[in-house]
């Protein structure tokens, strides 16, 4: 049996979600956090989430990138459990035995997600169409002998200056590269 964790190359779901998942934690495509929701109207942060965001079951966060891994199935009874508390905790289920057969139906689907092998990163892009949201998932290809890395790097920057509004990212590239 294989399911989904959260996996976080670099920190920028920090940055573009309200909540990041933590790395790690049991996934599944979080789709239905929408169900109630003009997709239309969402901007910043809930757009991103909306657009390519995975479900961390545990932390209720997003994540813009799954890892498919190996399970048994207290694994699976687990998560089935941990999502029914949440969906009757945080997105008001009406009980426990209709949020039980929801996160049964939610992680049958994330199962089905997880035909590629073990370690296969698994990406999301939601769009919404005549009221019916659409996912498609791709899995990220690695190179062979590659290792998963860091998708950015990041570098803190101290500059008690203001900005002039005039920055040139074209000229920046060109000094950058100079010797």
């Amino acid at each position: 049996m294989k399911l989904l964790r959260t996996i976080a190359l670099d920190p920028s779901d920090t940055f573009v979600f309200d909540v990041a998942a933590e790395p790690g934690e049991w996934a599944v495509s979080g789709a239905f956090r929408f169900c109630d929701q003009d997709p239309a109207a969402l901007s910043g942060k809930a757009r991103t989430a909306f657009r390519s965001g995975f479900l961390g079951v545990q932390s209720w966060g997003w994540s813009t990138l799954v890892q498919i891994v190996p399970a048994t199935e207290a694994d699976c009874r687990t998560l089935i459990d941990f999502l029914a508390r949440q969906l009757v905790d945080r997105f008001g289920a009406p009980d426990t035995a209709t949020a039980r057969t929801s996160a049964e139906e939610e992680v049958a689907f994330t199962q089905s997600l997880c035909t590629h092998p073990i370690s296969s990163l698994i990406a999301v892009h939601r769009t919404a169409d005549d009221g019916e949201i659409r996912e498609s998932f791709r899995r990220l290809q690695l190179r062979e002998g590659q290792g998963h890395g860091k998708a950015f790097s990041f570098m803190e920057v101290e500059d008690d200056t203001e900005p002039d509004g005039g920055l040139n990212l074209a000229e920046l590239g060109r000094e950058l590269r100079r010797p």
